[in-house]
């Protein structure tokens, strides 16, 4: 018992700070869907429609992140800070690439994409979306340098730096989206296209914040090298030969660096492109019942996002935590890291969802005064009450195999519950059983149980612990 309260604490402390950068993030999408929101209901059903683009382009082209932390944090156990930050110094660059890669073919095809992804969403809704991803779409691959940065940070057990510089860009969403959603300080209302600005703003902002991080001399990892090393090379005769050698074996071994952070990252990639491949019918799904849902349900995940990502800093600990005691051989302690990690979070969400259950208008009321989109909202957070122990376990789970370099699991689990249960059971009972918006939180709750008992199999098996890395 002591043994697993002393890891309880460590998972407390690698998890709070994680927990706390998560809200941080929570609350760049609250404060922009909250300030939409008010300014006007068809700019927050826009919303609906960029905000799961965005969120699905982000997530699944930065899966390197999950090998980042992977690489970085069983090198990390294992006392190999070089290999650490040679993946973190590869996988940064590799992010960069691929951002720019994603983000400008998309900014030229964004109007005829929401057009065939969104048919009944209405022609000014769609051009409110296009007008909010004209502004985000340029800066996205900042956001790919945020996540990847992060997950460095993360795997090498500092994940108080993310905290601190989320805090910082939350500040300045505030400002900006403020100031140009409604036109203060002489400024005209720009609406969407504030909000977008305020979350471009943030993106720059966390991507040259935590970049400096990385290269500074309290960093975890030693991405530069000590001054003193090249004092030494400077001192030997025929140095500029030496040199050469030296850059050829530092390439060889970032090459190497990144092949093994994207043999992790590439069923993480697979998974994530499945996921949101279900998730962007999920969303079409709720295309087809009309603009009130959409705005309504862009309110709900507003408020489950507290969750959501509560669990993804519980995930991040059980991640770091299983990784770094399977590169130091420990693999009984990383098994006790993530169970107790996901135990904590269910009990986290678990309060959450009885405030869901027994206080739904006043969290509503935080979104849209609308009396539809209320009565709409009403109906369904109760479900989403019974979902949330499910998500905090699958989510714990999913993160920590990943962590372990399990992503093949991931992905299998990922494949039948986010195609099979997630599309066939929010079709079945929002459409074929006429639920509405209920049944659409139905499905995902189906989703969230099924994940659950797949993944706690595959954690009690045990194979991820021979997982090569």
């Amino acid at each position: 018992m002591r043994e697993d309260a002393a890891l309880a604490a460590q998972v407390w402390r690698l998890a709070w700070p994680a927990i706390a950068h998560m809200l941080l993030l929570t609350l760049v999408f609250l404060v922009g869907r909250g300030m939409v929101g008010r300014h006007s209901t068809t700019a927050l059903a826009a919303m609906q429609l960029c905000g799961p683009l965005t969120w699905t382009i982000v997530s699944v082209f930065t899966a390197t992140s999950a090998g980042t932390l992977a690489v970085v944090a069983r090198a990390v156990g294992a006392g190999d800070r070089a290999l650490a930050a040679a993946a973190a110094r590869t996988s940064l660059l590799f992010a960069l690439a691929v951002g720019a890669a994603v983000a400008l073919p998309l900014l030229a095809a964004c109007g005829p994409l929401l057009r065939a992804l969104f048919p009944e969403a209405g022609a000014e809704v769609v051009a409110q979306a296009m007008a909010y991803l004209d502004v985000v779409l340029p800066a996205l691959p900042l956001a790919f340098v945020v996540a990847v940065a992060t997950s460095a940070l993360q795997g090498a057990g500092d994940t108080k730096t993310p905290l601190v510089v989320a805090t910082i860009g939350n500040l300045v969403n505030v400002a900006v989206s403020a100031v140009l959603i409604f036109g203060y300080l002489g400024l005209p209302a720009l609406g969407v296209r504030g909000a977008a600005a305020g979350a471009a703003s943030t993106m720059v902002a966390e991507a040259a914040l935590l970049t400096a991080a990385l290269l500074s001399r309290a960093s975890p990892l030693p991405l530069r090298a000590a001054p003193d090393t090249a004092a030494a090379r400077d001192a030997h005769a025929g140095r500029s030969a030496e040199r050469s050698a030296e850059r050829s074996a530092a390439r060889k071994e970032s090459a190497a660096a990144l092949a093994r952070v994207l043999r992790v990252a590439a069923p993480a990639f697979a998974e994530r492109s499945v996921y949101h491949a279900g998730y962007m019918g999920f969303v079409a799904i709720i295309g087809l019942l009309g603009g009130a849902a959409m705005a309504a349900n862009q309110a709900l995940i507003a408020i489950e996002s507290v969750c959501f990502l509560s669990a993804d800093g519980f995930g991040i600990a059980a991640g770091a935590l299983m990784a770094q005691r399977l590169g130091a051989q420990r693999p009984r302690d990383a098994a006790r890291a993530g169970l107790i990690a996901a135990l904590m979070a269910i009990a986290a969400l678990s309060a959450f969802g009885a405030l869901f259950a027994f206080a739904p208008r006043p969290l509503l009321l935080a979104f849209s005064s609308d009396p539809e989109l209320l009565a709409l909202g009403e109906r369904a957070l109760p479900v989403a009450a019974v979902a949330q122990p499910f998500m905090a376990f699958a989510t714990v789970m999913g993160m920590g195999l990943r962590g372990a370099g399990d992503t093949r699991t991931v992905l299998a689990v990922t494949l039948v519950c986010s195609l099979l249960v997630r599309l066939g059971g929010t079709w079945l009972f929002a459409i074929t059983l006429g639920h509405g918006l209920v049944g659409v939180w139905m499905g995902s709750t189906a989703d969230w149980i099924c994940r659950s008992a797949l993944l706690a199999i595959a954690y009690a098996r045990g194979r991820w612990r021979g997982v090569a890395v």
